[in-house]
């Protein structure tokens, strides 16, 4: 695929993450598909995402991610973004806080056929957990 399909189909991932859409994931993500770096219990390929965000939007309904760089080739989109959340539901056995937090991450996704097959990434959990106040305090 081209460069300019792998930045459409990232875009469409991201779509799907932003509308809480899940069953998006299933035009952009192969059945197939390999998270180098999946969530706890996060299972493959589209359903593994869809599973995934559903149960992040019940924790942080309003759920975003913001691209700040990305840059592309004909096989993989590399992208810094920024992700906004405020816990309104449960997390990891923990009652909602009410508290908003903003994390940075990175993600590089390598896609075949306009279909995400590889993820790798990493966001600051740890931020996340400090600024919700569920960090453990030294």
């Amino acid at each position: 695929m081209t460069r300019d399909a792998n930045i459409h189909a990232q875009d469409r991932f991201g779509a799907a993450v932003n509308t809480g859409r899940p069953d998006d994931f299933d035009d952009v993500v192969a059945a197939g598909c390999v998270d180098h770096d999946p969530a706890p219990g996060q299972g493959p390929g589209p359903q593994g995402f869809k599973d995934l965000f559903t149960g992040l939007r019940s924790s942080f309904p309003d759920l975003h991610i913001d691209v700040e760089h990305l840059t592309a080739t004909d096989d993989d989109v590399a992208f810094a973004y920024t992700l906004t959340e405020t816990h309104l539901g449960p997390l990891m056995g923990q009652p909602p806080t009410g508290r908003s937090f903003t994390i940075r991450g990175m993600q590089i996704g390598r896609f075949e056929d306009g279909k995400l097959v590889e993820r790798w990434g990493s966001s600051d959990q740890l931020g996340m957990l400090t600024q919700l106040g569920l960090a453990p305090q030294p």
